[in-house]
């Protein structure tokens, strides 16, 4: 039986991505079909290396072969990614970064920059080219919670410019007000300035060819997300909230600020921080202190994907401390529980791609 690479394109255009809703074919996913006698290879080239389906989209790409054209067909799948980008604005600034991610909270202390942190690891341990800006002004953390408290970004002039050169860790490039200041005082800024810091990380940082810019925002809504979203295009937010009423409150008052008409950043959907607690010496318990779901509900009366459900155990918080975020630990059943989220934030970034409009920025009036 001579097989035919018609054949071949024919049967893997019954393989859906599910979370696109079309088949890997029409997706422009198939690459290098190679056809010798009844060994069949091709690349399959998925949106995002932080895609969870990809092993079951490998196993139906060759289950699609075996069942359609010859069931004693020998078929090599060999699985990479192009992390897909809507960008359309913006011209060089930023020009290799394909993914703007917006980390975002209502008020202060649900998380935020802890999970900012975890989400940077595990999309860069998901094979991922991940940057984070710690654009969190008045309350830098990413310097501690990467062990980089002496760190110092190295500079050059180009074309009468500054240009900061990202400190890199765990893979991650990384930029934070916390490197240029004392962290013993405090910041005493007006708006303005502080905007000002934000648009010379974003605009004067040699951050390359990424996949992914996590922002990890100051919490509220003010001076530095308008700022964000009026310098480069955001390709979402992710709200970061506890299950308790009052964080809640704010918590909309995030989703209302990105979601409004004048602004329209898509929301990725929510991310539930501390959402029960866990004991280490009872690791199957779950006590809700902070209430059962709020962040759940949430996500389902807005519309928006609840993309994860973060415990609340000793180990975040020590490992921050320690200067290794805990997504790093194989073993630690939180860094599960990151890694999914970073799957699910990797998967609306895609969908966001392949169904809305080009990402913009916002012109606030």
């Amino acid at each position: 039986m001579v097989i035919a690479k018609e054949q071949v394109l024919s049967a893997l255009s019954t393989v859906m991505d599910p979370d696109l809703q079309n088949d890997v074919v029409t997706l422009g996913m198939i690459e290098d079909i190679s056809i010798e006698g009844n060994h069949i290879s091709f690349k399959l080239v998925l949106t995002t290396p932080a895609c969870p389906l990809k092993d079951k989209m490998k196993n139906d790409c060759i289950q699609a072969i075996q069942s359609r054209i010859d069931p004693n067909a020998t078929v090599d799948v060999e699985v990479n990614s192009r992390t897909t980008t809507r960008r359309k604005e913006g011209g060089n600034m930023l020009k290799d970064v394909k993914n703007i991610i917006a980390v975002v909270s209502g008020k202060g202390g649900v998380g935020k920059s802890t999970v900012a942190a975890n989400l940077a690891v595990s999309l860069a341990k998901l094979g991922a080219k991940v940057g984070l800006l710690d654009a969190d002004i008045y309350g830098p953390s990413v310097p501690l919670m990467f062990g980089l408290m002496d760190a110092h970004p190295e500079a050059r002039e180009e074309d009468g410019r500054t240009i900061l050169i990202p400190v890199e860790k765990f893979g991650i490039k990384m930029l934070s007000i916390g490197f240029f200041v004392d962290p013993s005082k405090a910041l005493v800024w007006r708006g303005p300035m502080a905007s000002n810091y934000l648009s010379q990380m974003l605009t004067g940082g040699e951050w390359g060819e990424l996949d992914y810019l996590v922002i990890d925002m100051p919490p509220g809504t003010g001076d530095i997300h308008l700022t964000l979203v009026q310098t480069v295009p955001v390709t979402g937010a992710a709200i970061v909230t506890t299950p308790q009423e009052v964080a809640l409150a704010d918590a909309r008052k995030a989703f209302g600020m990105f979601a409004a008409d004048g602004i329209k950043v898509p929301i990725l959907g929510l991310i539930e921080n501390m959402a029960w607690f866990t004991p280490a010496e009872l690791p199957n318990n779950k006590y809700y202190i902070f209430g059962k779901e709020g962040g759940k509900r949430f996500a389902e009366e807005n519309g928006i994907p609840l993309l994860g459900q973060i415990p609340l155990v000793q180990g975040i918080c020590d490992s921050g401390d320690q200067g290794s975020p805990i997504s790093l630990d194989e073993f630690s059943p939180v860094s599960g529980a990151f890694r999914e989220l970073a799957e699910n934030v990797a998967r609306q970034v895609s969908i966001r791609n392949s169904s809305m409009d080009p990402t913009r920025m916002v012109e606030v009036k």
